[in-house]
């Protein structure tokens, strides 16, 4: 039995129209006015409501083993919190062993582990070490199993990061595979330098954090990372930047023609480093994540980035640890485990703060949440667009609907929000998954296995 949603606005990235949307076996079937329904079609009525197409957040480490602990979300909890907020895919990360000489041993535990996704998933894949092994493996994953993105380190030192001579051998493999490289991008050298000299000078709370890897050092490694890509001719996509020198970084590059992509955070745009030096330390520990929360002043320009289209798509860096996990941390900020949940607020957050102020419309808004992801990831428009033929995974969206975001709602699994007390104006209030509701105005009907593992093809270059 196929599903309508009746008398809404269809919002794509490039326009808005009045239309009813018919979803018939995981696909949409029909957009139009006055559309012949077969007997039996479930018909919803979403006037006054945007008809979306469904999030993609393709910036997620769902039960991530990382610092001697996991993520507290796991596929399930984490894609289910996903629904409730509108997002209709993910793409997670896999992260090797830097010390197993294949990567498809990691890859095949992803793999395992996501089969409870409750929407769609897909995956890149970090590059921990280099070797021909991992090159020839690399192209098989793209080829075989539709991984085109490849994560490389420039933090992380000792752990993941890479030095420079394996980063160009990298973009340049990621090229000839028709893949592309993905980065993080924190000077690893200097945030280790920062971090032994703090640890010397006594500070050991959290503020330690953010004053080990100031801004500088993302933008440094920003621009680095841009000139190797450039060297070898490789596109290449910088993760969760957080600061006007990043900003500066990939708009320089922009206007001189080299093809870059730039990605933030919602929490970038909001939250400023101030919470780092609260006294209470569960408070200020929950927040540290890499690249940690900027100064003020770095906002303005990420919102100014968005709207000139110099970064294009706003993930999440979804990473949940609970404050007791947070707590290993207590007398050494490097042991904090890294990162913050907030999968389930990427649309409510940017809507909120983008859409109601006037700096975002609508249409950029589904090209920042959905469309430009899909796009940039070879998956458009089977993803990112309501027309007929697409996968039937859209948002309903009610632009006056208000609710207050606090982790004793939230359905993440975990037990703090950065944006606690928030209160939001525009929610999702029906979530569909292949034609399937799975967020119901405040239900959640997400089952576990009912998301599909998409493959994504190479590009071509």
């Amino acid at each position: 039995m196929g599903i309508c949603l009746k008398g809404g606005t269809v919002v794509n990235a490039d326009r808005s129209f009045c239309a009813d949307v018919y979803c018939e076996n995981g696909v949409i079937a029909a957009v139009g006015a006055n559309l012949d329904l077969p007997a039996g079609t479930r018909v919803v009525d979403v006037s006054g409501a945007l008809v979306m197409p469904g999030g993609l957040d393709p910036h997620t480490h769902m039960q991530l083993p990382s610092m001697g602990t996991v993520s507290s979300d796991d596929f399930f909890t984490g894609t289910a919190a996903a629904a409730a907020g509108g997002t209709t895919m993910i793409i997670d990360y896999v992260v090797p062993d830097k010390n197993d000489p294949s990567m498809f041993p990691a890859y095949h535990t992803w793999r395992e582990n996501a089969q409870k996704s409750a929407v769609d998933y897909s995956f890149h894949m970090n590059i921990t070490a280099w070797s021909d092994k991992i090159a020839a493996e690399m192209e098989q994953f793209t080829t075989q199993e539709g991984i085109n993105t490849y994560k490389f380190f420039l933090s992380a030192k000792g752990a993941l990061m890479l030095p420079d001579e394996k980063l160009i051998l990298g973009f340049e493999h990621c090229r000839k595979i028709g893949a592309m490289p993905e980065v993080h991008a924190e000077n690893g050298d200097m945030i280790e330098f920062m971090q032994h000299k703090l640890l010397t000078e006594g500070i050991r709370a959290p503020a330690g954090h953010p004053m080990s890897r100031p801004a500088k050092v993302e933008g440094e490694a920003t621009a680095r990372a841009i000139m190797l890509a450039s060297m070898v001719d490789c596109p290449i996509y910088v993760v969760h930047m957080s600061c006007k020198d990043s900003v500066d970084a990939v708009r320089r590059a922009q206007t001189a023609g080299i093809k870059v992509y730039g990605e933030t955070c919602p929490g970038y745009l909001t939250v400023d480093e101030s919470v780092y030096f609260d006294p209470d330390f569960t408070f200020a520990a929950a927040h540290v994540m890499s690249p940690p929360y900027r100064p003020k002043e770095n906002q303005e320009p990420l919102w100014n980035a968005l709207h000139a289209k110099t970064i294009s798509v706003v993930a999440t860096d979804h990473c949940p640890f609970k404050n007791e996990q947070k707590a290993v941390g207590k007398n050494d900020f490097t042991k904090i485990p890294n990162g913050c949940g907030t999968v389930e607020n990427r649309l409510d957050i940017l809507w909120h703060f983008g859409v109601n102020t006037g700096r975002l419309s609508p249409n950029e808004f589904v090209a920042l949440t959905s469309a430009n992801a899909a796009q940039i990831f070879n998956i458009y428009p089977k993803k990112g667009r309501i027309e007929t033929g697409a996968d039937a995974d859209i948002v309903v969206w009610d632009p006056a609907k208000e609710k207050t975001i606090s982790a004793k709602t939230h359905h993440m699994n975990v037990d703090f929000s950065v944006f606690e007390g928030v209160t939001v104006k525009g929610c999702a209030v029906y979530t569909l998954s292949h034609g399937k509701i799975v967020y119901d105005n405040g239900s959640l009907l997400a089952e576990p296995g009912s998301g599909q593992y998409v493959k994504r093809p190479k590009y071509q270059y």
